[in-house]
């Protein structure tokens, strides 16, 4: 599970419906108390960022051990690891930097004696086998009240809450020098892994979390580094250079963080825009946080008086966006177009850029792999070149390149803003294959990736520019597996598929017909549907929704188109879920991928099927006329084909969407005649 995260956001003061509590300036931490009889309870602790975090805090462990020994149920705590101060108070984050980078036991322990923590609860997730997350705030504060009443003291304590009326702990935050205040809906659920603005928080000091891309050499009686070259990640995935961080190193914060950035060192510039820096600066892989205090953020986008406080192994690099900065954050460029939420796209690249990056490809081939200058001046390393994916047909892993170059000017629209799930083949189509949600922590840059609202996965890859295309290629993910949402709008579905997955042994020219029949079905209906085959075996035929359209929506018509197909043509369509009850004459009219988080192959996408087939856009005409074959697509055929017919699926993209009321009411209409 991943916490509940807050929005930054006004909110009043007094209102009955809120209620108020401390931020905290710590680590976030889920909490997981097991209990093993008259033992001490497991314990295990887990970072915001999913780092296990139960070694670093013996005390917390012994104290939730000793505390579990009375409990017969398991309990999952949402809360703060917080550093105290001389007189046992919440301190800020600098006091507890120091402990969350140790590993030797014998450390951990004389830190934990200097440098005492306590573990403040805020929220109670988990009661044994209830899941209280859809409860409202107000009845898990109850349960978390009485299920802690014999746990509180220095080190596990109770979050300060009041309801109403906020102005008073505003005051104490202020005289106390606490971060700001965290506002929360009264009634509202957990939402695990997301941000929403029924948690808001209002910050008094400004301080954010920087990505590291570099860092300067020495002057004077420094020693190790002179200062830390800070960005941030910008929607689209490039790290924007944001100035430079040289005040609040100790000697022992020199030693351990260049130690850190040692084997991170690389000869390119990671941002953006090479930064003008004062010493000669040294560049660094970007999977470093830090967190640092600033004033001011200047007009052109840097920041004034930073000052740093710690490392945050707890947050991913791209996490680290200058959205707890209101003024950072304004500094991010808008993206084009009137989706506020997409990332922002980039010019697509000529044909003469593109024969370009195929060139040097192919200088690479001999060598095995190298740097891929892309346009915009990405550089992105690539190797393995001869690796046959395709061992029987003697594909390399350069062809795989060629090919994705070569439809890129299609392609990419396609997976514009979309998040990408990659399956990746590292022995080759014939060998071990594995499904990767998560984006790399250490991207190159230019590569895209974010956060999506509502999804469980910390980042996913974000289609739509080559950089991330040929960095999935690179990665030996042989298709294109976009959502059928946009990052920006990912509950809203922009189509739906029906997928034709024809059993064992049901020849192709079946699969056509079942299409046929779907077309005429829409056809009765007035609507267009769009074709492409699946690159194996099959057809996917997709439908263009509405803007704001649910996907259950989008799931209950090919649904209903599925189930009237099939229930004319029971031999040859079905839509049983269970393999072993289908015909085996039968083509499976699959609607289940229609959903939040759910793929299919993109149009012009490479398949890891044994002839590296493509999914291949067709025009219907192509199936009432000459016989086709899937065969007929494959990573080697595409570029005469483009020559032949152009981006067929352009049609797709420049849908007007289904209106699905319209559809209904027309279909009630036929059945009353």
């Amino acid at each position: 599970m991943q916490p509940m995260l807050a929005t930054l956001a006004d909110a009043p003061l007094r209102d009955p419906d809120l209620v108020y509590e401390p931020k905290y300036d710590g680590i976030r931490a889920l909490v997981t108390v097991t209990p093993v009889g008259r033992k001490p309870a497991d314990v295990a602790i887990a970072s915001r960022a999913g780092n296990d975090k139960t070694a670093q805090f013996p005390e917390l462990v012994h104290a939730l051990g000793r505390w579990g020994t009375r409990r017969t149920r398991g309990v999952l705590l949402d809360g703060e690891i917080v550093a105290l101060d001389a007189g046992g108070q919440p301190a800020g984050f600098q006091r507890i930097q120091d402990r969350i980078h140790l590993t030797a036991a014998r450390e951990i322990v004389q830190r934990a004696a200097q440098n005492p923590i306590a573990f403040v609860v805020f929220d109670l997730l988990r009661d044994g086998a209830e899941d209280l997350c859809p409860l409202p705030l107000v009845e898990r504060r109850r349960r978390l009240e009485a299920v802690l009443k014999s746990a509180r003291g220095d080190v596990v304590r109770l979050s300060k809450q009041v309801r109403g009326d906020g102005t008073a702990l505003l005051a104490e935050a202020r005289a106390r020098g606490w971060e700001g205040l965290v506002i929360k809906d009264a009634m509202s659920p957990y939402r695990p892994g997301r941000r929403s603005r029924e948690w808001r928080k209002m910050k008094l000091a400004k301080s954010d979390a920087f990505v590291i891309g570099g860092f300067t050499e020495p002057r004077g009686g420094r020693s190790r580094f002179g200062a830390l070259l800070l960005g941030v990640v910008e929607p689209d995935g490039r790290l924007r250079h944001v100035g430079h961080v040289g005040g609040g190193f100790s000697d022992a914060d020199l030693d351990r963080i260049a130690r850190r950035l040692a084997p991170l060192e690389i000869p390119t510039c990671p941002f953006d825009r090479r930064p003008v820096t004062n010493e000669k600066p040294h560049w660094t892989r970007p999977v470093l946080v830090a967190e640092v205090r600033f004033s001011v953020v200047t007009d052109d986008g840097l920041l004034r008086e930073p000052i740093f406080l710690g490392l945050r192994d707890d947050l991913a690099p791209a996490d680290a966006r200058g959205a707890e900065s209101i003024d950072v954050a304004a500094k991010a460029p808008a993206p084009a177009a009137a989706d506020p939420g997409a990332i922002a796209d980039e010019k697509p690249p000529t044909r003469a850029a593109l024969a370009r990056v195929r060139a040097q490809l192919d200088a690479l081939v001999a060598r095995g792999g190298g740097p891929l200058e892309l346009p915009g001046g990405v550089v992105l390393p690539v190797s393995n070149l001869a690796k046959r994916l395709w061992p029987t047909l003697g594909i390399t892993k350069a062809d795989l390149f060629r090919h994705y170059i070569d439809v890129a000017a299609c392609i990419l629209p396609v997976v514009r803003d979309r998040p990408l799930v990659m399956r990746r083949h590292p022995d080759g189509v014939e060998g071990h294959s594995f499904f990767q949600h998560r984006a790399p922590d250490d991207v190159p840059a230019g590569v895209r990736r974010r956060a999506i609202a509502g999804d469980e996965v910390a980042s996913r890859l974000v289609g739509g520019n080559l950089a991330t295309l040929l960095y999935m290629v690179q990665l030996a993910s042989i298709s294109q597996d976009p959502w059928f949402s946009r990052a920006s709008s990912p509950t809203d579905a922009d189509f739906v598929a029906i997928d034709l997955d024809p059993m064992d042994g049901v020849s192709f020219a079946r699969v056509r017909d079942v299409a046929r029949w779907i077309r005429d079905e829409l056809e009765l209906l007035g609507v267009g549907g769009h074709l492409k085959t699946s690159g194996s075996r099959g057809l996917h035929i997709y439908l263009p929704m509405r803007p704001g359209t649910p996907f259950e929506a989008g799931l209950l018509f090919c649904r209903l188109i599925a189930s009237v197909v099939a229930g004319r043509h029971p031999d040859a369509a079905t839509v049983e879920r269970t393999v072993k009850r289908r015909p085996a004459t039968a083509v499976y009219l699959d609607c289940l991928q229609n959903g939040f988080g759910k793929t299919l192959a993109s149009a012009y996408s490479a398949r890891a099927s044994a002839f590296a087939g493509v999914s291949a856009p067709l025009a219907w005409k192509e199936l009432d006329g000459r016989e086709i074959d899937p065969r007929d697509f494959t990573v080697g055929k595409m570029p005469g084909r483009l020559r032949d017919v152009g981006d067929l699926w352009a049609g797709l993209r420049k849908a007007k969407g289904i209106d699905l009321d319209a559809v209904l009411e027309r279909a009630r209409s036929k059945h009353e005649t």
